[in-house]
């Protein structure tokens, strides 16, 4: 449906009168054809950005999304409002899956909404060729900077994907983008400086307060909620903590104080994540204790406190978090409860993050093995290749995505290694619905797909001899897609898993250690922008000058425009511009490690360690154990459950590993 006028779409489509500051300069420059930017605060409207344009484009408006809550909640949106929008995502069903792909074939679909993860599919990919596109749309854009606080490696590939299928706009979008952010996301898009729009960051209506954490700071949260938690009159709340213990200790507490709480986690299983997320958008439950699992996509306009029982993470999960108060335009309330308690557990997260060179120089050595073979090609199952290089997923997946652009690998295809199947009609009645030598191919499938009770699993290696004797196509391919056919018509169950991604190494010969020294290099230089990013976090609450302006200008806003009736340069609504500046307690320093501790706490893994492997660990894996932070070796180990792990998760990781090496 285009009509005359974006304004004209702007009334008729989606009922509002007028744009709200910024949106009409993004929209006018997408349709006069210039790639853009639009940097505007959590609640501002970016999504109108792309979801109007589409309609006047040509062809489609494909969306990058980081999260299946943001594309559903923008797609009930659109489907509201009449919009030809759907989206392709892991929960649904094959035949759902293809009749999305043939709208978008048709021309039926203006606007498809995808996670990156769905263009490591080479199938996919190409579908997406032939596909004419107008405009590739980037949503929480920020993700694809390494200097940004939520980087994901696949969006790295972004530019990449843009050229690949020939798009010739994009638009990013983000709430959260720091200047230097700003422009790493402009440069590799090539975006003009005069087409990045960025809105400010002042919130008249929100108040931001910072409480230093009292003893007892349970109590403390109490008797600060109360008086707005009364029944009938409850204050739609949420309650971020760092740890899902906490959490569930939070939640309890409230609950225990008359205060109707709910905890909501990662570690929740998903139907009661929804179930939490429906009650609180519905008004039945007013408090949310949550880790930051809790918010994106969440756009309930009456929220009306965001407290911090804990540090966030960085000054842009604070502006992420606290964006979620008061998007109607009342009155709401931001409360930090802060404490240099927490900043150990959150700066440990960091390291925790940092692989073992050992490791990378461990991955490098098995690409180059597999450059060796004659077809070149690398299969990747990232849970095993995460335990055999003891690098946790996420980092392992920047280091994969590094070599990608190092040259030394390129993605070719996925496929699932494992599936089983069971029957819904006889294996005799399936058979007999096929004539001549598809039912000779179809006989062979029944034969050698052995049931064990219920289930059989799919021998690809089996049927694919088993049909060279009797002279029948029975290849890897024909059988998935008989079996998926199958599926389709209800004859059978098929599960697939073990996602494995197939590489080519494209660089079969270089030099091991110098490349693992430069990752390895890459790491700690990333290590050190996160630490950094925390204290920054720190100096801001300490600040004594205003706390909004203090964020608006984090992100380069210096066009910060206080209320009239206030000073130059002061909100009026912050505890520093109430006259109440913050200094942040120090944590009472820890009693000295000695070699008792060491002793009591180190010798279980020591020994545990030297038994399996064969060896004692290193100072870099005992400082994991001894602070709690995971590592994949440690589940084999039953790390966990040994005496000693997380012992020290409220001490310096980097004072834990140097203790542990002279120890050793």
């Amino acid at each position: 449906m285009t009509l005359a006028s974006p304004q004209q779409t702007l009334k008729a489509v989606f009922g509002f009168d007028d744009f709200r500051g910024g949106q009409q300069a993004v929209v006018s420059r997408v349709l006069a054809g210039h790639s853009t930017a639009a940097i505007f605060a959590t609640g501002a409207g970016k999504s109108l950005c792309y979801q109007l344009p589409a309609l006047h484009l040509p062809h489609l408006t494909l969306v990058v999304s980081p999260l299946l809550a943001l594309m559903q909640d923008q797609l009930s949106f659109l489907t509201r409002h009449g919009v030809a929008a759907a989206s392709i995502d892991s929960t649904q069903d094959r035949e759902t899956t293809r009749d999305v792909m043939e709208r978008v074939k048709s021309g039926e679909l203006k606007i498809l909404m995808i996670s990156v993860e769905r263009l490591k599919n080479e199938r996919f990919r190409h579908f997406l060729r032939q596909v004419k596109i107008s405009l590739l749309v980037v949503d929480e854009a920020h993700c694809l900077s390494e200097w940004g606080h939520n980087f994901r490696p696949d969006y790295l590939k972004l530019p990449d994907y843009q050229r690949d299928f020939a798009i010739p706009q994009v638009l990013l979008l983000t709430a959260t983008a720091t200047p230097t952010v700003i422009a790493d996301m402009g440069e590799k898009f090539a975006i003009a400086p005069e087409n990045v729009i960025t809105t400010g960051f002042y919130r008249p209506n929100l108040e931001l307060l910072v409480a230093p954490a009292m003893e007892d700071r349970q109590q403390q949260l109490v008797e600060w909620l109360k008086p707005q938690m009364q029944p009938g009159s409850e204050a739609p709340t949420i309650i971020y903590v760092t740890l899902q213990q906490t959490a569930e200790r939070v939640a309890k507490a409230l609950a225990a104080q008359g205060i109707a709480a709910e905890a909501y986690h990662a570690g929740l299983d998903s139907q009661r994540r929804d179930e939490i997320q429906r009650q609180f958008m519905g008004g039945e439950s007013p408090c949310i204790v949550a880790t930051i699992a809790f918010g994106m996509g969440i756009d309930k306009g009456d929220i009306r406190n965001v407290v911090h029982f804990d540090l966030p993470k960085s000054i842009e999960n604070y502006s992420q978090e606290i964006g979620r108060a008061g998007r109607d335009g009342q009155p709401s309330t931001c409360l930090t409860m802060a404490g240099r308690d927490g900043l150990r557990v959150l700066e440990n997260f960091v390291y925790g993050d940092t692989p073992e060179y050992a490791g990378i120089y461990r991955l490098l050595e098995e690409i180059a093995a597999a450059g060796q073979a004659p077809d070149r090609q690398w299969e990747v199952l990232l849970n095993t290749l995460s335990r055999d290089t003891n690098i946790r997923p996420l980092p392992l997946k920047t280091l994969l995505v590094r070599l990608e652009m190092h040259g030394i690998i390129a993605p070719r295809f996925a496929f699932l290694a494992e599936y089983r199947l069971r029957y819904h009609i006889e294996p005799t009645e399936l058979v007999s619905r096929f004539q001549g030598e598809r039912s000779a191919f179809v006989r062979l499938l029944v034969d050698n797909i052995v049931i064990a009770r219920t289930w059989g699993t799919v021998d690809f290696e089996l049927l694919h001899q088993a049909g060279l004797a009797q002279q029948i196509d029975a290849s890897r391919t024909r059988v998935i897609t008989a079996l998926e056919y199958f599926q389709d018509k209800g004859w059978l169950t098929l599960e697939g898993k073990r996602m494995t991604d197939v590489y080519e190494v494209c660089q079969p010969s270089f030099a091991i250690e110098t490349l693992a020294s430069q990752l390895y290099d890459d790491c700690l230089n990333r290590e050190r922008i996160e630490i950094e990013r925390l204290q920054s976090m720190l100096a801001l609450f300490e600040s004594e000058s205003c706390l909004m302006r203090r964020v608006a200008e984090h992100f380069g806003d210096n066009t910060f425009d206080a209320p009239l009736e206030s000073e130059q340069g002061h909100c009026g609504h912050c505890s520093v511009c109430y006259g109440h500046p913050v200094k942040l307690p120090d944590a009472p320093p820890p009693p000295e490690l000695t070699a008792a501790d060491f002793q009591r706490y180190a010798t279980p893994l020591i020994e545990c360690h030297t038994k399996q492997l064969g060896q004692p660990p290193n100072a870099h894996r005992l400082a994991h154990f001894l602070c709690g932070l995971t590592m994949p070796i440690f589940t084999p180990l039953k790390a966990r459950s040994l005496n000693g792990f997380a012992v020290f998760e409220q001490r310096a990781y980097p004072e834990v590993r140097q203790w542990a090496e002279a120890m050793l």
